[in-house]
């Protein structure tokens, strides 16, 4: 057989039956010219089929391969699942907090939103049941020496504690205006 020689314009039949190009591109031509390679040689063909114990190996690859992606798929469903679900109890909770505030009045609510605390929780940080205003001062005063700096307490609990004060007492005070516009007789 004959080698291929760089830029050969003249084509020929192939070993599988299919004609070579007219024209190889030159870099492929280059290549084979460098490579010396003859037409018989450069028949393209299946790799054989991989046997014994690699063939095994890559089988097992291929199927880790598959139960590897099961598991990711199923780990992003569980995840989604719980998302979901997380993002339903938020809601829940939301509707749940505004039909709480929509009771509890306008004034209130705004109140709470301004100030950044409910009023269940300056009352849970004061530990004050009802509201009286001498026991919101007593126990204001007790907690924010307690959480002095220099004694060893923190000034963010302290700042905790002045509003959830501040919370209280304009709850007080909301609840002392709306006691006064009840007992107003009303105006015709």
């Amino acid at each position: 057989m004959q080698a291929l020689k760089c830029g050969s314009r003249r084509g020929g039949p192939r070993p599988d039956g299919s004609s070579w190009p007219r024209e190889p591109s030159e870099p492929l031509a280059g290549l084979l010219a460098s490579l010396s390679l003859r037409q018989d040689q450069l028949s393209i063909s299946e790799p054989p089929a991989p046997r014994g114990r690699g063939f095994r190996q890559a089988r097992v690859g291929g199927s880790q391969a598959k139960y590897l992606a099961q598991i990711i798929v199923m780990g992003a469903q569980v995840v989604g699942r719980a998302f979901a679900r997380a993002l339903r109890q938020e809601f829940a909770a939301s509707r749940a907090a505004a039909d709480a505030r929509g009771r509890a009045g306008h004034q209130s609510a705004a109140t709470s939103n301004l100030s950044g605390l409910s009023l269940q929780e300056a009352q849970q940080i004061l530990n004050v049941s009802k509201l009286s205003p001498e026991e919101i001062q007593k126990n204001y005063e007790h907690l924010f020496k307690v959480n002095d700096k220099s004694v060893g307490g923190s000034f963010y609990l302290q700042s905790k504690v002045v509003r959830a004060k501040e919370r209280l007492e304009e709850e007080l005070r909301i609840q002392a205006q709306e006691d006064r516009e009840r007992q107003q007789p009303p105006k015709t």
